[in-house]
């Protein structure tokens, strides 16, 4: 379920709920719509999963630029 995944992601990047709903999908209340259970259409749930793939890539790449600094 979309709601796990994005929960997971918050969790593990200490991303409040409406700064992801911002940045994924452009709406401030997308997750707190999701925990009431909001279903997004096909398009949207791979929006945000291409989101959650991308940031956590971003991410993966800026840990080894930084641990390679020094």
């Amino acid at each position: 379920m979309l709601v796990r995944s994005v929960e997971t992601f918050l969790r593990r990047h200490e991303m409040t709920a409406t700064k992801f709903g911002r940045l994924a999908a452009h709406d401030p209340r997308f997750v707190l719509d999701l925990r009431m259970g909001r279903e997004p259409r096909p398009r949207m749930e791979q929006r945000i999963r291409g989101f959650m793939a991308g940031f956590e890539a971003a991410n993966e790449v800026a840990g080894r630029e930084n641990a390679h600094v020094g």
